[in-house]
Formats: structure tokens, sequence, C-alpha cells
């Protein structure tokens, strides 16, 4: 007997056949969304309008993915350039922010489907479209954060999500593809995923899924190598800092967005980033996926050590927690919720020192910053050190240690035996 259920549209925003001829397709060229190329044709009859938007893929040749769009039957296929846009404004606030959510994870593909989203709205007006199709699964986070984004700034636009539809699993995909001639990467001996831009690039699928595996990273890292077969030597480079937002590498002025590509190539380089991270999804499931983020390792490191450096540990302590809510918001679809301006405010605020210069060791997988420099620095040589010419007055220390233990001293002496 056959356990699926079969798939009922309830959302008002979902599409129904027979009231559209024309779609915008979010276009990667991976397995699920040539799939579905092909399969909207058949299952909806209608034109598609194939978006690949550029937000600086790390191993993706998008020509390439434009023109097979084409060779599969898409009416128009589109690349936007939209780098500068997601780097400024979504990375700017996720290296404020210092991006991680469960222990490592810098937010790549959430960050992305912002700008996906926007660009993808964009496109479908300027075409008169109504409907927008991502390749998003019924048991993944970014069905909600592509359907959320794409209704909050369009409420008549209508999505429809064919992998939720078709209820095909892998290896039926895989024969969906034989059989209609889609090229893919995926066969039976390869199964792994990938989602992939400036920020990092995510693994899925194959002995990723299993917990209790050990994934063999040779097989499918896209982007850097293996930190046991990274150089012998350590590279230092140097990240300058302007405000909290990266603006410099090795003394020379860039924008974020090639401050981002250049730590990339060099922490790539280094197997730096990458991250084994068992995660709790949106929809309620525990999933683990391998993420490779050299850039963003580096750069969040950097730029939370520059913080400890020019603000006090008060304003750093209460800007943990707000990091985190900001991590679990950006992850949880909630990007244009009001939470998330008061958040972006707030962290303004404590960026505002953070301007200066950072090294960073990079070697064998690990990004250790090593010294630091800024005209904000709250570290004061007269005061910190051990020598006996320092500014510091020692005389006062046995008083401040007489009040600072009042509270326990009583306490103690109150409850003891």
């Amino acid at each position: 007997m056959d356990s699926k259920i079969p798939y009922q549209k309830i959302a008002s925003h979902e599409a129904q056949k027979g009231t559209f001829d024309k779609c915008v397709l979010l276009y990667s060229g991976g397995l699920d969304t040539s799939i579905m190329l092909k399969w909207i044709e058949e299952a909806y009859a209608c034109s598609i309008v194939a978006l690949t938007v550029d937000v600086g893929q790390l191993h993706e040749d998008l020509e390439a993915v434009k023109a097979k769009a084409i060779k599969l039957g898409a009416k128009e296929a589109v690349v936007i350039d939209a780098r500068k846009e997601f780097a400024e404004k979504l990375l700017s606030r996720a290296i404020k922010a210092n991006a991680d959510y469960q222990g490592g994870y810098p937010l790549s593909t959430p960050l992305a489907r912002v700008t996906l989203s926007e660009v993808a709205v964009r496109v479908a007006k300027e075409r008169g479209i109504k409907v927008i199709a991502h390749g998003s699964t019924g048991k993944g986070n970014d069905q909600v954060r592509f359907e959320n984004y794409i209704t909050t700034l369009d409420p008549f636009m209508k999505v429809i999500a064919p992998v939720r539809e078709w209820s095909m699993g892998r290896d039926e995909q895989i024969e969906y593809a034989k059989q209609h001639n889609i090229p893919i990467k995926q066969n039976k001996a390869y199964l792994y995923s990938h989602d992939d831009n400036m920020w990092g690039s995510t693994n899925e699928g194959g002995d990723i899924e299993n917990p209790g595996c050990i994934p063999d990273l040779q097989k499918f890292l896209q982007v850097c190598v293996p930190p046991e077969r990274a150089p012998d030597s350590p590279e230092i480079i140097v990240i300058g800092f302007e405000k909290g937002v990266p603006c410099s590498i090795n003394g020379q002025n860039l924008s974020l967005c090639q401050v981002i590509e250049q730590a990339n190539t060099a922490g790539a380089r280094h197997g730096v980033g990458i991250v084994h991270l068992t995660e709790d999804r949106l929809v309620g499931l525990k999933v683990r996926g391998v993420y490779e983020a050299p850039g963003a390792e580096i750069l969040i490191k950097a730029h939370s050590n520059i913080e400890k450096l020019v603000n006090t540990r008060d304003l750093n302590e209460l800007k943990k927690v707000i990091d985190e809510k900001w991590a679990y918001t950006c992850y949880g679809a909630k990007w244009f919720d009001p939470s998330m301006d008061a958040i972006h405010a707030f962290q303004d605020s404590a960026n505002q020192r953070v301007t200066g210069v950072v090294k960073v060791k990079l070697y064998k997988g690990k990004a250790d910053v090593v010294a630091m420099e800024s005209q904000y620095s709250l570290f004061d040589a007269n005061l910190a050190t051990f020598n006996k010419d320092a500014s510091f007055n020692q005389n006062a220390s046995a008083g401040f240690i007489e009040i600072y233990n009042l509270a326990q001293k009583t306490y103690r002496r109150l409850t003891a035996n």
C-alpha cells in the first residue's frame, strides 16, 4: 500500500492549475529545478521564464546554467547580477551580527533567499507574470522563506512548489531526468545536493544525512580543500574594518564583494570554514549538513574579535544575546519583520567603533585571530602592563576586593553550619 499522502493545495497563495499560462522559475540548474522546468511544462501547460540570480556562486557556471535552461525548453532564460545588492544589503548585516545559527552555520542560504525573492518579484512584475515557482521540498526551510518573502513583497503573487507536489524521491528524480534526457550531476552513487552563494556552499544528502556516519569530504566538497591536504605553511591575511564592515584586505581598499571573494579564495586554499552541523529546521526536523564558508569564517572571526577590543564587556555580552536573536530571526524567514529592523538599529549602534585592522592566521582548517589594532581600542598599555611603572593604582585594589566580596561573605556567614 502506498504510504504517500497526496498533495492538496490549501493555502491561498498557491497557484491553481488552469489559472495561469506563464511563470517565473527560480532556476539554479541543479537536479530539482532542471526536472521542474520540464515537469511544469507538462503538468501546468505553461511557458517558463527561467531566472538565475547571481549571488556570487562559488562553483557554478551561470552562463552554462542559462544555456541549459533554454535547451530544456524555457521560453526565456535570465541571469541577474545581484552580487553587490546581496553583499551590501544582506552580508554587511550578517557580519555585524556575527552570523551563526546553532554553532557554526553563517546562514548563507537563508540570507540568499531574501535577495532571490526580491529579484524574482521584480522580474515577474516587469513581465506581468503572477506566479513564481521554486525548487524547495516539503521538508525544507526554503519553502517557508521563499513563500513568506514573495507574498510579503507582493501579496497578490502566487507560488508553485513542484517538489512538494510530485512526491518523487531522489531515485525517482534521477530516473525522471534520465527518461527526459535532462543532464544532472546526481546518480545512484552520487546523491549529494548543493546550494551555493558567495557567503557559503551547503552540502546535503548521501552519507551526510546520517549523523552516525563520518561523511567522506573528498567526495563532495565543492569549494575548500580538506584541511589535511591544505598547505603546510600558514598564511596571515589582514582585514580592515570600518564601522563593522570589512573594507580592505592586506592594505588594499576593496568593495565588500571583493573582500568576501578574496577571503573565500584564501580560506578555501587552507581548508577553512568546513562545518558539520546537525540543526533544527523550521518544520521540526533534525538534519545534518556540511557547510563550506571560508570567507564567512574568516570575516566573522575577525569581526567578533575586534568587537571585543573596542566595546565594553557589558555591550559585548548584550550583543551576544542580540546576535543569537538575529540568527534565529534570519533563519526563521522573518527578514522583513519589524523586530529585525530594531535589531539592525542596535547592530549599527554597537558597530560604531568597530574600526581597525585584524590579522588572521590561516592554517590546516583553522582561522585564528593573532593581532588587532584600532583607534578605539580599550586596551591601555599603561594600565594593563605588569611592569612597575604602570599608572594603575594597585593601592585601591584591596578596598575594591573588600566591597566586591561583601555579598558573598555575608551570605556564607549566615548559611554556614
